[in-house]
């Protein structure tokens, strides 16, 4: 009906469109303004169009995104300005959703291969909620947007970064060693600009404490990190993402080593928080939950009793997948355990995939590091990524579903799952490869 029809004038080029269709774009766009009652803009007395001064050719194509939900850009048109235009229009994640689908694990493509900016020391990679990523070097850490463009490198000093992670696609925090100086510790970055924007302190008895904060967490709220220092403070310290205040410590006692932990990971789920000691940094494994508004520990495991049997097993990563009540872990050899989170000091269901090595090999080389989503588990070995899924949320009986390889880059150091994509970080060659699943749109590679 021709009340339902909208005129605009992109760029001097006419296109008539239906309220409906601007609809799609959602409210909070730029283009719900163009029919929103409250917020309308005034069309052209003369033409009765609304005039909007953007590129007419990058508009043809997300108006028709928004008419069929499907995304199909022309031969010769650049990618990376359209995705600006869907940016000023307010539907860059109509962009983001036809472009690439949520993570299936069994249908990864590999769609970039980014070389490092320090050859040989890339330590961690860590997925950003919206796609994007950064990468530990050594002192250094790069940001790069979901469109694999970087940011400001972010220094520190010549301090190495223990970990790093994502408190927004525009924030993040990074735990350091401690120095003679009293430098390193904990701060939050803004990645826009590359500044501090809290550097978070240990208090004890009112005052600052030096630390060393070892392996970090998140949520909407809080950050967590695992921290030691020279005299009280070992254990996990919880700070406000907003303030930078610390809100919390919990120190450590009998059989609840905290302070060194390695591997620490936030489920939402629980609203537990899974802290875990692992080789290198400990001669024994403790993996932890602990319920942050009870500061208590309410499920715990240690690999304490196999050492010296023939059980023994040197457990190197570890991850939780709370839809499966499960915490995986993964061993020197690179079988991967299962352990019932439901149950206290339940045993480990190993899987026995590989031949056993030398112990001494886990010093050696890359050894296997895990991430989740849902109920898929992705398990490195040396070059490759392996996909395990489980039908019955039972993570124990998961079969290998995937292998995921390049030809390239060496051996795994890091993986991260984040912004429906797998990150991989090579060692050797210090590239790191983003892998997604392909959405329903058929366009060329971005990048």
């Amino acid at each position: 009906m021709a009340h339902d029809r909208v005129h605009l004038n992109v760029g001097g080029k006419h296109f008539v469109t239906s309220r409906t269709t601007l609809a799609n774009a959602g409210r909070g766009s730029m283009l719900a303004a163009v029919i929103d009652e409250n917020w309308q803009l005034v069309p052209d007395i003369a033409s009765n169009e609304l005039f909007i001064d953007r590129n007419p050719a990058y508009f043809t194509v997300l108006l028709d995104l928004l008419r069929t939900g499907e995304l199909h850009i022309p031969p010769g048109m650049l990618e990376k300005p359209l995705y600006r235009e869907a940016e000023y229009y307010g539907i860059l994640d109509h962009v983001k959703a036809a472009r690439k689908g949520p993570l299936n694990g069994n249908r990864l493509d590999c769609v970039a291969s980014i070389s490092g900016r320090a050859t040989g020391d890339g330590t961690a990679i860590r997925a950003s909620p919206d796609g994007g990523c950064c990468v530990a070097h050594g002192s250094m850490v790069h940001v790069y947007d979901w469109l694999m463009e970087e940011k400001t490198p972010l220094t520190l000093d010549y301090v190495n970064v223990n970990d790093v992670g994502f408190l927004s696609p525009n924030r993040v925090v990074i735990c350091t060693g401690e120095r003679e100086n009293g430098a390193g510790g904990m701060a939050s970055f803004n990645t826009k600009t590359g500044k501090i924007e809290h550097k978070f302190q240990v208090v004890h008895d009112g005052e600052s404490k030096n630390f060393t904060a070892a392996a970090l967490a998140s949520n909407d709220i809080h950050v967590y990190a695992s921290c030691r220092g020279r005299s009280y403070e070992y254990g996990v310290g919880t700070w406000d993402q907003i303030t930078g205040r610390q809100v919390t410590f919990l120190y450590e006692g009998p059989g609840r080593p905290l302070g060194d932990a390695c591997k620490m990971q936030w489920l939402p789920r629980t609203n537990l928080l899974l802290v875990a000691n692992l080789f290198p940094s400990s001669d024994h494994c403790f993996i932890t939950l602990l319920d942050s508004r009870t500061k208590g520990k309410v499920w715990s495991w240690t690999d304490v009793a196999l050492r010296g049997t023939a059980d023994e097993k040197i457990v190197m990563d570890t991850v939780a997948m709370e839809e499966c009540s499960t915490v995986c872990v993964v061993n020197q050899f690179d079988n991967l355990g299962f352990i019932d989170m439901r149950t206290n000091n339940q045993g480990v269901r190993w899987s026995h995939r590989y031949q056993p090595s030398k112990i001494s090999e886990a010093e050696e080389r890359c050894y296997s590091k895990l991430a989740c989503s849902g109920s898929q588990l992705f398990s490195s070995k040396n070059d490759s990524v392996y996909v395990f899924c489980s039908p019955d949320w039972d993570a124990s009986k998961g079969v290998q579903t995937a292998r995921l390889r390049r030809k390239e880059g060496g051996a795994i150091s890091d993986i991260s799952v984040g912004g429906d994509r797998l990150f991989v970080l090579h060692n050797e060659e210090d590239v790191f490869d983003v892998w997604e699943t392909p959405g329903p749109s058929q366009i060329v590679d971005i990048y």
